[in-house]
């Protein structure tokens, strides 16, 4: 149906996250309307991100410096850390402007259905960094799903022992949302709103 190099990058297109087949279908056939020099400077960007980009080894957030930018300001509160699902959680979380702790990205949440576990998500390095560093405060900002639930009452259970404050932003974001689609207000409710867990 196809010429193999199309049916090629449809394929490649249809693996992104959101795509369908239909869409997958556009953005080749856009792309393959584009000028040279513009697929170029795409594809460059492409590798350029999957080159130069890597973990922060303080927040596990990705960055392209080491540490990230957020953790080398000496203005930010380094004893108040908000635990996040994902790096782009952060964004939504900084647009807030309320904020001046200090993140903890898991990479993740904990979901036995989709096999994974606690294991699986970036909580070692928290408990590693907490013994070495300490903290004050660690705010539990996972998404408001039971995925997210669950794995701020494990986080909490973890630290408890510890004797650091562990808080949870309060339910502003609604069930089953995603911090990186609630607007700045929400989110600053929420924050402002947290509990103890």
């Amino acid at each position: 149906m196809y010429a193999l190099p199309i049916a090629r990058l449809i394929e490649e297109f249809a693996k992104l996250p959101g795509i369908g087949k239909r869409s997958a279908e556009r953005l080749a056939y856009h792309v393959l309307r584009l000028p040279r020099e513009e697929i170029a400077a795409f594809s460059e960007a492409l590798l350029a991100a999957k080159d130069q980009i890597t973990f922060c080894p303080v927040c596990q957030s990705l960055t392209d410096a080491t540490p990230c930018d957020i953790c080398a300001n000496p203005k930010r509160n380094h004893r108040l850390i908000c635990v996040v699902e994902n790096p782009k959680d952060i964004l939504a979380m900084e647009k807030t402007r309320e904020y001046d702790g200090v993140y903890h990205v898991l990479h993740g949440a904990i979901s036995p259905m989709d096999g994974v576990g606690p294991e699986d998500l970036k909580m070692k390095e928290l408990l590693v960094r907490i013994h070495e560093d300490g903290a004050d405060e660690v705010i539990m900002a996972t998404n408001s799903s039971i995925e997210g639930e669950a794995t701020a009452m494990y986080v909490a259970k973890l630290l408890r022992p510890l004797g650091v404050k562990v808080t949870r932003i309060a339910h502003g974001i609604p069930v089953g949302g995603d911090l990186e689609y609630a607007d700045e207000v929400t989110l600053t409710r929420a924050l402002s709103g947290r509990q103890e867990i």
